[in-house]
């Protein structure tokens, strides 16, 4: 148990997304297997959960462990508290303390695993690995046929990854890991000698898996979501205002470093108020920098750096003013004495279905841009 909470209390912004995709959807279940497979990237299930008020609370504790890395001790704390407040009764584990702590457990490792597994699938994605290499977890009561694997190497556009990334079941805590090549395969745990084996796709008629995989593990998790996951501007536009800032905060660190290096396309930089973007018609809430407009930038204000373009949301929510530039415009300033100073400018396309960040620049004492621009701030 060591290990596992070593490992889930370090959350990275892939294993996030991954389970902030599902936030969307709250399914109502009454058994385990009422959804399966690939349905888990997109929605979040709890089985016997069916009332909105109570998956609602369950996905923000859980979403609270992955994202803050708060641990077991404190899932249980909260899952106590919601299902006292939500009045939910007889569910699997109630009545006894070996039974709650059972299902507890399940609840958090399930989720845990699950998203860590769909993030590391999206990050192997991103990567470009050649080469995948699948890995034992070490578990205590090994499946021979996990086992049996651990030091396969093979392609990453390989069918098997399709159905056997790992998790493969209740408590499975294989692992996969990249490489350029094969030497490097090697390195990362991989064995030349695994092979394959014959069958590893055909089904148990009893579970519909191949043996060795639970009924309903036969996927991989988050491939569904992947490319969800490394393209994600639409799915942020239908998240509430928290999630989707804090989802965008924690892609600035590592995958926005990475895009501003080799900028393709546009990145979503900053979530706007709904009173903020009424502001300027803009139907949508998330606003992006354009690869056009990084470029530009770099011309006209060499001096900033990405950590001056991560400061985007804080000018936005920190702004001790707000510029109202034209009816498609807004200009938001912050003037604390306390932090560095930032002018940022978002503005609305004419069909108001684009949102974008269209200048940053950092605000400097006696700044000549400054008392311009607030004699029309608000």
């Amino acid at each position: 148990m060591a290990d596992l909470a070593a490992t889930f209390r370090k959350p990275f912004a892939e294993q996030v997304a991954a389970f902030r995709l599902r936030l969307g959807d709250l399914v109502p279940t009454v058994r385990w297997d009422d959804i399966e497979r690939s349905a888990h990237d997109r929605a979040f299930m709890v089985a016997g959960a069916v009332k909105a008020d109570l998956l609602t609370d369950l996905a923000t504790a859980v979403d609270k462990a992955i994202a803050a890395g708060t641990g077991f001790e404190t899932f249980k704390r909260d899952f106590r508290e919601i299902v006292e407040r939500n009045g939910w009764h007889g569910w699997t584990g109630e009545g006894t303390p070996g039974g709650e702590e059972w299902r507890m457990r399940v609840i958090y490792r399930t989720n845990m695993r699950v998203s860590y597994q769909a993030g590391r699938f999206a990050q192997l994605r991103e990567g470009g690995f050649k080469y995948w290499v699948y890995r034992h977890g070490g578990s205590h009561e090994p499946r021979p046929e996990h086992l049996a694997l651990d030091g396969l190497i093979l392609e990453a556009d390989h069918p098997f990854w399709a159905i056997w990334f790992p998790p493969n079941g209740w408590g499975c805590s294989c692992r996969v890991f990249g490489a350029r090549s094969k030497a490097a395969a090697i390195r990362r745990g991989g064995n030349p000698n695994v092979k394959l084996p014959a069958g590893w796709d055909a089904r148990d008629p009893r579970t519909g898996a191949p043996q060795g995989i639970d009924r309903g593990w036969d996927y991989a998790p988050g491939a569904s979501a992947a490319d969800t996951i490394l393209a994600f501007r639409d799915k942020l536009e239908k998240l509430h205002a928290q999630p989707a800032t804090d989802l965008i905060e924690s892609w600035l660190d590592g995958p926005f470093k990475r895009w501003f290096e080799d900028p393709r396309g546009a990145w979503p930089l900053a979530r706007l108020s709904d009173a903020d973007a009424q502001k300027i018609g803009s139907q949508r809430r998330v606003a992006e920098l354009s690869a056009e407009t990084l470029a530009k930038q770099r011309r006209h204000h060499p001096e900033l750096t990405v950590a001056d373009y991560a400061k985007a949301q804080a000018t936005i929510n920190l702004a001790t003013h707000r510029v109202q530039d034209g009816e498609n415009s807004l200009i938001f300033v912050r003037d604390d004495p306390s932090a560095p100073g930032y002018v940022l400018v978002v503005k609305a396309t004419r069909s108001v279905e684009g949102l974008f960040i269209t200048n940053i620049q950092r605000l400097g004492e006696s700044d000549p841009i400054l008392s311009r621009l607030l004699s029309g701030s608000d």
